[in-house]
């Protein structure tokens, strides 16, 4: 297995989260019933697996694309660990509002949508330009060895430094909200 296979995979996950952060803000914009905690449970989901395991692994791969010959000011790559910064503002400003709906202020419901919106736009169009664009360079730049030692990297990554548990955890999250808003 490629580093890109893994990480294409973990991209299928957090396009499985948008889709429930949509359904989520969809729900809260008709005036349905929702659980504040939905959206602080997808904003975990963004700050521990996807900023704090997938974007680390694939800066990991961004930096061997460089070492491999990509140059790193002229390319896609020197805008990805940018967009990562830009998500996780999202996630703090998300965990802002609902703290503030959840003491009272109807008013941030609205606030609350937009940023959805905003955010699920900004992360599908990023994990667009990486799937379709970093990722098929990266396989053709990287050598077989290379690649062997990023899956290694993303391995201590899961080990060492989030914990094994992590994407299984996830994962399970993604289900259980899937089945809370309606889409399974």
């Amino acid at each position: 297995m490629k580093a890109t296979d893994i990480l294409m995979e973990e991209h299928q996950l957090i396009m499985r989260l948008l889709k429930v952060l949509d359904a989520a803000a969809q729900r809260l914009d008709q005036g349905q019933v929702i659980r504040p905690g939905i959206f602080l449970e997808l904003a975990d989901f963004s700050l521990n697996f996807t900023d704090r395991c997938h974007h680390r692994k694939e800066e990991a791969l961004f930096a061997s694309m460089v070492e491999h010959g990509l140059p790193e000011q002229t390319s896609a790559v020197a805008l990805m660990p940018q967009e990562h910064g830009q998500g996780r503002v999202h996630n703090e400003n998300l965990r802002a509002m609902v703290q503030r709906w959840q003491a009272g202020d109807d008013a941030a419901r609205a606030t609350i949508i937009a940023a959805v919106n905003e955010y699920a736009a900004m992360q599908r169009q990023h994990v667009h330009e990486e799937t379709h664009i970093l990722f098929p360079i990266a396989g053709q730049i990287i050598p077989p060895e290379a690649q062997d030692e990023l899956v290694a990297a993303f391995e201590r990554i899961e080990r060492e430094d989030i914990g094994p548990d992590v994407k299984p955890k996830y994962r399970t999250l993604v289900e259980t909200l899937e089945h809370e808003v309606g889409l399974r």
